[in-house]
């Protein structure tokens, strides 16, 4: 089987507008969390968020691309030039017609829904515009990357709530592991900051009206964040030979469903995609040492991931760092995970681990090193992000230094 590493990295999101100053926000401990800005915010409950400001999408596109893109395809297709930028590829002849680009989204085009029902429902009009089913179906982000890049190979998005983006990253991580393709452009992104979006999450009661605190006994649930990361994930061989540079190597993933609840999560369906994982990538436990938790600031959530990891860790679990960057850019759904991969790439380049902000007391039932408000200088050497959604569904990938 091949070796798969990371030679390109891009975001855009609460912290940064690109890699450079999102990873340099991370290191400060930055909250990118603060009030929303958008049509009929007062008429919510929850007014605050982890949302995308100074991107004004008249200077990044033109009216006719306007007219395609929704907001999660605008994010996408940025951090994607900054990935693509790195990497230094030019998709063309073979290596176009089989590299591909997996995406994850949950939403999809949430503020074209928005804007449409509103024009429809609210003030009367009888038509939309034509390419509205375009500009909002899932995959509308996945398949203008693959048509900016010329990428002709297997191309698709995957949405499984807030797992979405780590389970597309490991299908891509498949894809070049088995030599289907040479490359991928994967990850995933986000945009429900709308009206109608944060709407919908209220009804959950599982928002926090103040701030996002994981792991803090006094945390009081989760806050939504918006925004994209995008990577390409190459050949070792392959980018060995062109001369690339290396940000980090795939190692192992794992999936697994809880088969249980659809909201309540469950500690052995983690518990299984972390030891899956590392089973994949052939390292043994106390060879991680930091996890990116999925770290939401819910009760269910924070307890039932700090149990998950003891079980699996054992007595390596009170030397593990794990934090949750959620406390700084939100929850981004479907987009999260490929966000917060950032923090492990972070972790093993520059031997910085990312803090849990906003931590205040201490909860016995998550007794971890939480790497509470400041960042700290750490060797390491293999990372786990995490991600576990609703429905049950787990999705964890294993990150090492090369």
């Amino acid at each position: 089987m091949k070796r798969v590493v990371i030679t390109g990295a891009g975001t855009i999101n609460a912290l940064g507008l690109n890699v450079p100053d999102t990873l340099a926000a991370m290191r400060e401990g930055v909250c990118g969390i603060g009030p929303l800005k958008f049509r009929d915010v007062e008429r919510l409950s929850i007014q605050i968020g982890g949302q995308v400001h100074d991107f004004p999408p008249e200077g990044q596109y033109n009216r006719q691309q306007l007219s395609l893109y929704d907001r999660f395809t605008q994010f996408t297709l940025a951090a994607a030039a900054e990935a693509i930028a790195q990497s230094g590829l030019v998709f063309s002849g073979e290596l176009s017609a089989k590299s591909g680009v997996v995406l994850g989204t949950a939403g999809g085009g949430v503020s074209t829904w928005d804007d449409n029902y509103r024009a429809v429902y609210e003030e009367g009009k009888n038509r939309v515009h034509p390419f509205v089913v375009p500009k909002l179906m899932n995959n509308a982000a996945a398949s203008h990357v693959s048509m900016e890049y010329n990428l002709k190979g297997p191309s698709f998005t995957v949405s499984t709530a807030c797992a979405s983006s780590n389970h597309a990253m490991a299908q891509a991580f498949a894809m070049v592991r088995s030599g289907m393709a040479p490359a991928m452009v994967t990850g995933g992104s986000e945009s429900m900051l709308c009206f109608g979006g944060v709407k919908a999450w209220e009804g959950l009661r599982v928002m926090s009206r103040d701030a996002c605190r994981p792991f803090s006994a006094n945390r009081n649930g989760m806050v939504q964040g918006e925004g994209a990361g995008i990577f390409v994930f190459e050949d070792y061989d392959h980018a060995r030979a062109r001369g690339a540079e290396i940000l980090c190597e795939v190692v192992g993933f794992a999936m697994t469903s809880d088969a249980g609840d659809i909201v309540t999560p469950s500690k052995s369906g983690a518990a299984r995609a972390m030891a899956g994982a590392l089973a994949d990538a052939r390292i043994n436990a106390d060879q991680v040492g930091y996890i990116n938790a999925h770290g939401t600031g819910t009760a269910a959530n924070d307890k039932t991931e700090c149990a998950a990891v003891a079980d699996v860790f054992g007595p390596h679990a009170d030397r593990l760092m794990i934090s949750s960057t959620k406390s700084m850019h939100g929850h981004l759904i479907g987009g999260t995970g490929a966000v917060e991969l950032l923090a492990c790439i972070m972790a093993l380049r520059d031997g910085v681990i990312a803090p849990t902000i906003g931590y205040q007391e201490p909860d016995p039932e998550c007794a971890l090193d939480v790497v509470p408000n400041e960042a700290r200088d750490a060797k390491v050497t293999v990372a786990l992000s995490n991600a576990f959604a609703f429905g049950g569904m787990n999705a964890v990938i294993a990150v090492r230094a090369v």
